[in-house]
């Protein structure tokens, strides 16, 4: 995919993102920021009797990158248990959306999902 197609991907995900909104009731809940831009995610997710993701939403304010990342891992992790999702990186995420040249700012923003996710995920027992 050509570099214009990531951009028009991550507008698009930006204007029209996935998995967007809050769950009441949720499993667990978890909210960060990125204090060096100021984007700010949440995430509420659902767990199963067997601790997978059956529902996974997000909610926030940020660049583009960090709104479409959100989007995609959200869409990528459902599913999965929070075992696997202890095991994802920020290279996982950055891979989720498809650019290989992402300064070190962009990378934090890119990576922000994740780590909220983790964060919220490593609460549970």
């Amino acid at each position: 995919m050509s570099a214009d197609m990531y951009r028009e991907m991550i507008l698009d995900l930006y204007e029209n993102p996935l998995n967007h909104g809050e769950l009441d009731p949720h499993t667990f809940s978890h909210e960060e920021d990125n204090p060096l831009c100021g984007d700010v995610v949440k995430i509420d997710v659902l767990l199963d009797d067997d601790k997978k993701i059956q529902d996974i939403k997000w909610s926030g304010d940020g660049c583009a990158i960090s709104m479409a990342s959100a989007s995609l891992m959200t869409d990528h992790v459902k599913g999965m248990t929070v075992e696997e999702v202890m095991a994802l990186n920020g290279q996982d995420a950055v891979d989720l959306l498809g650019v290989s040249n992402l300064s070190m700012g962009r990378v934090k923003c890119a990576t922000l999902s994740i780590k909220v996710l983790k964060a919220g995920a490593s609460t549970v027992e």
